[in-house]
């Protein structure tokens, strides 16, 4: 059996965001869990010895033949799903974190929808082995 990942994104559809808003949230979730992996490193001004204001480096530890490198080399599936409440959005995402799996809540900050009221849109599980997300989104809906 030849081992695959993905990433799950798990939209709530209660919310009625128009396609943009939810393709942004998704795209926030998916982009953000990759930058939670990655260790933030202050460049250092050699001639000065001193951190060069605003300067910074991000890295990437990627295992050979990890869940994250399969989904590099394998062109980076996603899956995008949905949920009906944010109760059942809270459920999906400490499932993922028990299981300790990559997962990543996005929160709006309402600016533009919701009143000015912070809401949780969407999270992201991965990348990571399909069969461990399918144990918690597969029953889920695509979107």
């Amino acid at each position: 059996m030849v081992r695959r990942s993905k990433q799950v994104i798990v939209m709530r559809k209660d919310l009625q965001m128009t396609k943009g808003k939810m393709i942004a949230q998704g795209s926030h979730a998916s982009l953000g869990i990759i930058l939670e992996m990655m260790e933030v490193a202050n460049l250092i001004n050699e001639e000065e010895d001193r951190s060069e204001a605003g300067a910074y480096s991000l890295n990437l530890k990627v295992e050979e033949n990890s869940a994250i490198d399969n989904w590099f080399k394998e062109g980076y599936k996603k899956v995008c799903v949905y949920v009906n409440s944010e109760d059942e959005l809270l459920d999906i995402y400490n499932k993922a974190d028990e299981k300790g799996l990559p997962v990543l809540m996005i929160e709006d900050a309402g600016v533009t929808m919701f009143k000015g009221i912070p809401t949780k849109t969407c999270l992201a599980i991965g990348p990571a082995w399909e069969e461990d997300i399918d144990e918690i989104t597969g029953g889920l809906k695509l979107l």
